[in-house]
């Protein structure tokens, strides 16, 4: 199949299998298991923090920054279209008793901080306690700029926040501004990696920070279910997306650029290819198309996309430019073009 879903269908490549079958293995929940403790103190030091924990998912990485971070009846300040926030079942608020404030977000993906200023609680038992901004780069393919997360670090700074990053796909971001990853990670207090998107592990995400917001981390991911036993299996395949699939990310920003730039040369497909920074197209297609009809049809040709108006389609080391080709084609027949 030719997946534009997402980029979490990536699979892992041979040598990355050979990675996991090859990887030394202990009881993580003791912490003896090397191939983890090798990935997290790597992965702590190759990103300028003090410590690191690897966990299930994205999600389980942010739930824990935040109940980190925040006690029962603090709130932490999001954008609305932040993931921990709109898709991650409402976590902080089911499990940790902490609430959401979310804020627009601009169209370039970044939140005002006028609007963040006026959204933080006053010191007064009827409110909750501001104590968080969360930020999300990349947030929708779009890249938050270095003198962007600078202006947030002196926003926390003057009130007396802490500044966590959903990282999910922070290594696009950084492929995109052409700087090394410690060029955005500098300015957080937390940041969490999706290892299993355009990186290409099956499963993992890492939550960086310093020892002592890691350590009750680690407590809450035992609370959460997320103690692992044998799991450098899959440490494995994180620490090898990271020392090998980064610079490969390139490709897919170059193939969602071309994507966009032919699917804008179709009648009845909106695309705008400036806008496209990462690995996503989003799409806008007229009234007239019958969507569903479009994902069954093309389905059936062995391509898979989410309906929706715009269509999201994520570029990813799945999807190679004679894939898209061969996409083109078949949409085309599709809108009898």
């Amino acid at each position: 199949m030719i997946d534009f879903r997402s980029d979490t269908v990536t699979l892992p490549s041979p040598a990355m299998l050979q990675a996991m079958m090859n990887a030394p293995l202990g009881d993580d929940v003791y912490g003896d298991d090397p191939t983890v403790i090798d990935l997290e103190q790597w992965a702590a030091q190759q990103h300028g923090f003090e410590a690191a924990i690897f966990c299930s998912s994205g999600t389980q990485a942010n739930l824990l920054a935040l109940m980190a971070h925040c006690e029962r009846g603090d709130e932490y300040l999001c954008g609305q279209q932040a993931h921990n926030y709109k898709f991650e079942g409402g976590g902080a608020a089911v499990l940790g008793s902490i609430q959401p404030q979310p804020i627009d977000n601009e169209n370039d993906g970044s939140l005002s901080f006028a609007k963040l200023t006026s959204a933080i609680k006053p010191v007064d038992p009827h409110f909750a306690r501001t104590t968080l901004l969360s930020l999300e780069n990349t947030i929708n393919g779009k890249v938050l700029s270095l003198a962007y997360l600078q202006q947030a670090r002196e926003f926390v700074n003057l009130h007396a926040l802490q500044l966590h990053l959903d990282g999910a796909r922070v290594y696009n971001a950084a492929t995109a501004l052409g700087v090394d990853i410690k060029e955005i990670s500098q300015y957080f207090d937390s940041m969490s990696i999706c290892l299993s998107k355009g990186l290409g592990a099956p499963v993992g995400s890492l939550l960086l920070g310093d020892k002592k917001l890691i350590a009750k981390a680690r407590r809450w991911r035992k609370v959460l279910g997320g103690g692992m036993r044998q799991v450098g299996i899959l440490a494995a395949a994180g620490k090898y997306a990271l020392t090998e699939n980064v610079t490969r990310l390139a490709a897919d920003h170059a193939n969602a650029r071309y994507l966009a730039e032919q699917l804008s040369l179709l009648e009845g497909v909106s695309v705008n290819p400036a806008l496209v920074q990462t690995n996503m197209v989003f799409a806008k297609l007229d009234p007239a198309i019958n969507q569903q009809k479009l994902q069954d049809t093309l389905k059936a040709q062995g391509i898979l996309f989410a309906a929706g108006n715009p269509v999201r389609l994520v570029t990813h080391l799945g999807i190679s430019r004679i894939d898209i080709e061969t996409f083109l084609t078949v949409l085309k027949q599709a809108l009898k073009i």
